[in-house]
């Protein structure tokens, strides 16, 4: 990676030295052109004979002046502004997707880490099942463990394949009326069961109903409260709370974690974009789950939102249109 990083490094020195010499030498060729342009008017005014056109002829002779010294700096501007304009836009392009190509680097790392470990926990768990005699109980505890990790992965893998398919326009969209009350309920009750330690506070009013995806809608609020218990402290609580603003319905997940910065609250929904300290980074993640949610509920036509939570934390708000009785 420092082999890596000191390439692109000494490319962009080359570039700009590059860049720097194009530049010194269209200067140079501007003070070339301007001191010929000069000693041709000079030239030319000593070669003038005295007589009633004389100062005609003066005239003309720097007019003519003139008109090179504007067409030299025009030309020349013009050739500046171009190579400036095409310097930066290379610059920035290929700054661009070295900053993607980080990130997916990064998110590869990330993913990798979240498929091992799923994967580790159930494997561990067969393998005590067929290796040890255990009590029906303890049978039941693995076996559930096991399935808890197996939706954690699966979760993942929807996320991954929908991400795909989104960028490639290939989703089709399923308008249904669904209870947003009970998909809400069934999310917490879900993350309850593989948190055990954690503490989740539900409030979620009766018989919210909106016309959505329920599948995307499902994974706007198990998204939603995984990145709250990602980042929250293990001692605190988060809150789950949905609500009716008509014609809205509004869900919020609060947390009392670190919080986020007001500059980079626009940045956490753009894809792959894991922000903040060393802390905050180590927890787990892929950087899709914020994504998902801005582009699930745009598709759903609604609002999503992160403000900060007093004293300290964020609150996640997705706001979607009530459906019609």
């Amino acid at each position: 990676m420092q082999v890596k990083s000191r390439k692109i490094q000494l490319a962009f020195i080359i570039f700009w030295v590059l860049l720097a010499y194009i530049i010194a030498a269209l200067l140079f060729w501007f003070i070339e052109l301007n001191a010929e342009n000069s000693t041709i008017t000079q030239l030319r005014m000593q070669s003038l004979q005295p007589g009633p056109n004389y100062d005609l002829q003066l005239q003309k002779i720097n007019i003519e002046r003139n008109r090179k010294v504007a067409q030299y700096l025009g030309e020349g501007s013009i050739f500046l502004l171009l190579i400036i304009a095409g310097a930066v836009y290379i610059f920035r392009s290929v700054r661009r997707e070295l900053r993607q190509n980080v990130e997916q680097q990064n998110f590869l790392m990330a993913i990798t880490h979240e498929l091992k470990t799923p994967i580790a926990v159930s494997k561990l768990n067969l393998e005590t099942l067929l290796r040890r005699k255990l009590t029906e109980e303890m049978q039941k505890g693995l076996l559930q463990a096991s399935l808890q990790e197996t939706n954690r992965l699966n979760m993942l893998c929807n996320n991954l394949l929908l991400s795909s398919q989104i960028d490639a326009g290939a989703y089709a969209l399923i308008h249904e009326v669904v209870s947003w009350s009970k998909i809400t309920q069934a999310c917490v009750t879900e993350n309850s069961n593989r948190f055990p330690q954690r503490k989740i506070e539900a409030t979620i009013a009766d018989d919210i109903f909106i016309e959505a995806d329920h599948l995307l809608l499902e994974m706007v609020v198990n998204n939603l409260i995984e990145n709250a218990l990602k980042y929250a402290p293990k001692d605190k609580p988060i809150q789950v709370v949905l609500k009716i603003e008509v014609p809205y319905a509004k869900l919020e997940v609060k947390d009392e974690g670190p919080g986020i910065l007001e500059a980079d609250k626009e940045k956490i929904f753009k894809k792959f974009t894991r922000l903040g300290n060393e802390a905050t980074i180590r927890a787990k993640g892929t950087g899709l789950g914020l994504f998902l949610i801005k582009r699930i509920i745009t598709k759903l036509k609604g609002e999503v939102a992160v403000i900060d939570n007093q004293p300290v934390g964020s609150i996640f708000s997705v706001k979607l249109k009530m459906a019609k009785k």
